[in-house]
């Protein structure tokens, strides 16, 4: 008997909406909305490479310099599914003010 394809829209949502929440956790620097996204097993790759635990990244968020992100919009979002697992995909376009100087990026993640 073939097995049909289910309908993984309301997951979809689900990822996308999670995503946007790490986005705004993230420029608000809130650690406790961070931790509660993050699982306890989680391995963090930073732009340089580096790893980081949960822990090492919810400390580094508490004693991190502020930084006024003023906009930070996905310019693309796309989920996979591999049976129970979501792989989502994109592009954020950031811009603000970063040790008093103006910036201006996109940076490309891919979260599972």
């Amino acid at each position: 008997m073939p097995v049909l394809a289910q309908d993984k829209s309301g997951d979809e949502s689900k990822v996308i909406a999670m995503e946007k929440a790490w986005n705004q956790a993230y420029k608000s620097r809130d650690g406790k909305a961070l931790g509660s996204i993050l699982q306890d097993s989680i391995v963090l790759v930073n732009d340089d490479g580096s790893l980081q635990s949960r822990n090492e990244f919810l400390t580094g968020i508490d004693t991190a310099k502020p930084f006024a992100t003023q906009q930070d919009n996905p310019e693309s979002i796309k989920v996979r599914f591999f049976g129970d697992v979501a792989i989502a995909t994109g592009v954020s376009r950031l811009s603000g003010v970063e040790d008093g100087k103006g910036f201006v990026r996109r940076d490309r993640f891919v979260d599972t």
